[in-house]
């Protein structure tokens, strides 16, 4: 079986989430977002919240409140979504912004490798957006 650099079920659901969000420019609530995604309302209620914090999303209170998206879809980076809800994106505990349990990685011929990766696997989630996302690549079947 080969390896997988893999996403969090919930960073996945934030995509859809932020996709759905992005389709017209108001606000939506919990419940309207989880009736148009079919994910659980709970669900969408727990990923909100660190896409607020990021400033990704920005939500409102009141009757008529709920969440909208802070920016246009072509300035969300698929890199800023997945560092919202998952932490620095990180190839390896020893690159990028993380905290390293190698007892090692002083003497590591590789981490400078592993670092030239990391930057590369970081420019290309930042080269797509979240427009890029919500278009699809392929002709879909009805």
């Amino acid at each position: 079986m080969p390896a997988v650099i893999k996403i969090s079920k919930l960073t996945d659901y934030a995509v859809v989430v932020l996709t759905q969000l992005g389709r017209n420019n108001t606000v939506h609530t919990v419940a309207a977002l989880a009736e148009a995604t079919g994910i659980p309302a709970p669900t969408v209620a727990k990923l909100l919240k660190p896409l607020v914090t990021a400033g990704l999303v920005a939500s409102h209170r009141g009757a008529n409140g709920g969440y909208i998206l802070n920016m246009e879809p072509e300035h969300i980076t698929v890199a800023a979504i997945i560092t919202a809800l998952e932490g620095p994106i990180a190839v390896t505990e020893c690159v990028g912004d993380v905290d390293s349990t190698c007892g090692v990685e002083r003497l590591c011929p590789m981490r400078g490798n592993w670092e030239k990766i990391n930057r590369a696997v970081q420019r290309a989630l930042e080269d797509v957006s979240l427009a890029d996302m919500a278009t699809p690549s392929w002709p879909l079947a009805i």
